[in-house]
């Protein structure tokens, strides 16, 4: 009896048992479904999260980081002159050998012409012929008027006389040029020097035979003024507008490398070479003490003066394909928009734009190989959280 009462109990209980154990085994099951579908999720975000680039941006530099360029220079003498023999003959002797200073008028060498001595001569002579025809026709002249009272000579006679008086005195003043021009010669035997300066160069010799003019050869001195000198620079076409007349500028030369010397943009040739793209300019530089020599390399640095402040940003970030020179840039939005820009200056690590962005653009340090307009990128060290691959493709759906 007692088995029997305790039967239905016994079934109840394992009623109970297997409800029990079936919703733990659907909890189990919803909970490795949960469970995957958590892990796919997290993985789908990761692989969406490694989709996206994570670039570095700066913004663009507007701080002055080189006010000055540095260019090659040449120096020239303030005043240079190629002495040339103005007579043909032989050089009879030279006083000013090469580095020897010389003054104004200064007699540095004598051209011995016995050629241009015999015409001269010649001349003189022809010249005193020449006046004394002339006084003979004009004596002549006034023996005939004093006989036209009594009717001895006609008046045609007169004339004719006359006419041969004033080409007597034609003759004359001819010949008096001709004397004039052949000692105007003569002085030029003498070779002086046309200003205070120094003789920077000699080539000729006694008996060396001289040619007149300058295109037969090369001069026979050089004199130079080298107590002030020019500065020739040539700027390229960018920078000129920079440039002001008046500027200061500071030389050093490699033969002094501890100095330095002042100088001044004194003209410049408003004319842009095609060849180079430049424009020659020229700095005045005293030199009272004859320490620098015309011909020599000079190191010049010129002050730059801007109306605006240039752009400066890392060299990494130019790309340069088929599109031309430009830069990648970050949108509010954090999507990559490509700017052309163009270069003013190439400072090595950084570049000075001339054109192209603001100075609120966020620039890419260094754009990573296929970005293209309108990617997403991540910001390093930006908290704003991008927008994922899944997320874009179900605001999409």
């Amino acid at each position: 009896m007692p088995t029997e009462q305790n039967s239905p109990v016994s079934r109840r209980q394992l009623g109970i048992f297997g409800i029990v154990a079936g919703l733990v085994a659907v909890v189990a099951v919803v909970s490795g479904i949960r469970a995957r579908e958590d892990s796919s999720a997290k993985l789908r975000e990761w692989t969406d999260n490694q989709a996206i680039a994570t670039v570095a941006v700066v913004l663009p530099d507007a701080k002055v980081l080189n006010a000055t360029i540095d260019l090659p220079g040449r120096l020239e003498a303030y005043y240079r002159a190629p002495i040339f023999a103005r007579v043909s003959g032989y050089l009879k002797s030279w006083s000013a050998d090469i580095g020897a200073k010389v003054k104004a008028g200064q007699v540095i060498a004598e051209i011995e012409a016995p050629d241009l001595d015999q015409q001269l001569l010649q001349a003189r002579a022809d010249l005193a012929s020449q006046e004394a025809s002339a006084k003979l026709s004009e004596a002549t002249l006034n023996r005939r008027k004093s006989l036209i009272a009594s009717n001895f000579v006609s008046m045609q006679e007169i004339d004719e006389r006359s006419a041969d008086l004033s080409n007597k005195k034609a003759a004359v003043k001819s010949g008096q040029a001709n004397v004039e021009r052949l000692e105007a010669l003569a002085g030029y035997k003498n070779i002086t020097a046309p200003f205070d300066g120094v003789v920077t160069a000699r080539d000729t010799d006694v008996g060396a035979l001289i040619n007149a003019g300058g295109g037969s050869g090369p001069a026979m001195f050089v004199i130079s003024d080298i107590s002030k000198l020019r500065v020739y620079v040539n700027v390229p076409q960018s920078y000129v507008p920079a440039i002001k007349i008046g500027a200061k500028a500071v030389i050093s030369m490699p033969e002094y490398p501890n100095r330095t010397f002042d100088a001044t943009v004194e003209a410049s040739s408003q004319s842009v070479d095609v060849g180079s793209g430049t424009t020659r300019m020229q700095l005045a530089l005293d030199n009272p003490n004859g320490e620098l020599m015309p011909g020599g390399y000079a190191n010049v640095r010129m002050s730059l003066q801007r109306d605006t402040v240039p752009l400066h940003i890392p060299a990494s970030a130019l790309i340069f394909n088929q599109s031309g020179l430009r830069v990648a840039t970050v949108g509010p939005d954090d999507k990559v928009l490509f700017k052309t820009v163009t270069i003013a200056r190439d400072l090595g690590r950084d570049i000075e734009l001339g054109s192209g962005i603001s100075p609120d653009d966020r620039v890419i340090v260094a754009p990573p190989d296929g970005l293209a307009d309108g990617d997403q990128v991540r910001v390093a060290g930006s908290k704003a959280k991008p927008a994922t691959v899944s997320e874009k493709q179900d605001v999409k759906g």
